[in-house]
């Protein structure tokens, strides 16, 4: 056998072995995702529920599972993960192994109930809007930290938060509490304090603040207005604990365009028609800007406000019951020419 004759041969096994071994690394290493993207890992999911999510934007889905099984990877990590452009799959199962996923912006408005809280939330995270509520009313966690069922819902301070997508329901909650406790930091404690109110109350008052106008600029009249009235012993008259108040009786989603003369009448501690302060605790959940309104409530005389038909939107305030009953009337017979009867 002539020497050209094995080269030829061992030149012809180290080609096959070297092409078998770039294959073999190309499958493991090689660049694989086309594109950038998000894929989402539930605790239902196997490695072929992944595979096929990865499809999407990979050049060889296939070999994921290849990789997985030489990685020894078989229990994926539930999460939220990024998946850049030009990993390979090695890449991909290195990050699902780890659990190494990207946080999620969780943000929510003004909810009127903890349940529609919840369901804001669930539709962002994993975890279920009755996990949610449930942590939120565990008694533990309302007697640690003098809450109730129907205050806990002042922890939620409306803002943008950043979670990761599987948090469980009590971390989630967890959470706000911490974030709630910094919001009310040195500052906002002691002007609580020069007004003679507490946290609790300030909440209270700004949630009525909240429903009573959606403009910020005039929150702060507003509020200086309900503190007029608390300091010299006058029920608030806030409409919007009223419709709180019938709709405690009439669900959620019952509508009301206009409160009637009947509806003052309701017996309800949460009713500051009949009872005078504040109600027990807040009707809805108030942002930002109507707890700070409160806190820098604007100095003045008015003692009454009413719906302004001048300025659509805002309200008409008076000093004096006659300048309010002028105004209340403008507004009545403004409503009756509408049409809005409820």
């Amino acid at each position: 056998m002539s020497k050209k004759f094995i080269y030829t041969v061992l030149a012809t096994i180290f080609l096959i072995g070297g092409l078998i071994g770039y294959n073999y690394y190309n499958k493991i290493f090689g660049s694989s995702v086309t594109k950038d993207t998000i894929i989402f890992v539930y605790s239902s999911d196997s490695l072929t529920d992944i595979k096929e999510k990865i499809a999407k934007v990979s050049s060889s889905p296939n070999t994921f599972l290849f990789v997985s099984a030489i990685k020894k990877f078989s229990i994926p990590k539930t999460g939220r993960y990024l998946i850049k452009k030009g990993m390979s799959n090695n890449d991909v199962v290195n990050i699902l192994k780890s659990g190494r996923q990207i946080a999620v912006n969780v943000s929510f408005n003004n909810q009127d109930t903890l349940e529609k809280f919840a369901g804001r939330i669930a539709v962002q995270l994993e975890i279920d809007s009755a996990s949610i509520v449930n942590s939120f009313i565990d008694k533990d966690f309302l007697s640690q930290n003098g809450l109730t069922e129907k205050s806990v819902l002042q922890i939620c301070i409306p803002n943008s938060y950043q979670f990761y997508w599987n948090v469980t329901a009590a971390n989630f909650r967890d959470k706000l509490l911490v974030e709630y406790n910094r919001f009310w930091n040195a500052t906002r404690i002691e002007k609580a304090k020069s007004l003679n109110l507490t946290k609790d109350q300030v909440i209270v008052l700004a949630s009525i603040v909240q429903k009573e106008t959606a403009k910020e600029q005039e929150r702060p009249i507003v509020a200086g207005l309900y503190l007029n009235r608390l300091k010299d012993g006058w029920p608030l008259q806030a409409d919007p604990t009223v419709i709180y108040s019938v709709r405690e009786t009439k669900g959620q989603d019952f509508a009301m365009k206009r409160v009637l003369t009947a509806d003052l009448a309701i017996d309800s501690p949460y009713n500051t028609y009949k009872n005078i302060g504040l109600p027990p605790t807040l009707i809805s959940m108030p942002d930002i800007s109507s707890i700070d309104a409160v806190l820098n409530a604007e100095k003045h005389n008015y003692m009454y406000m009413c719906a302004s038909i001048e300025k659509l939107g805002y309200h008409a305030f008076a000093t004096t019951l006659s300048q309010h009953n002028n105004n209340a009337a403008k507004y009545h017979i403004w409503l009756n020419k509408q049409g809005v009867n409820r």
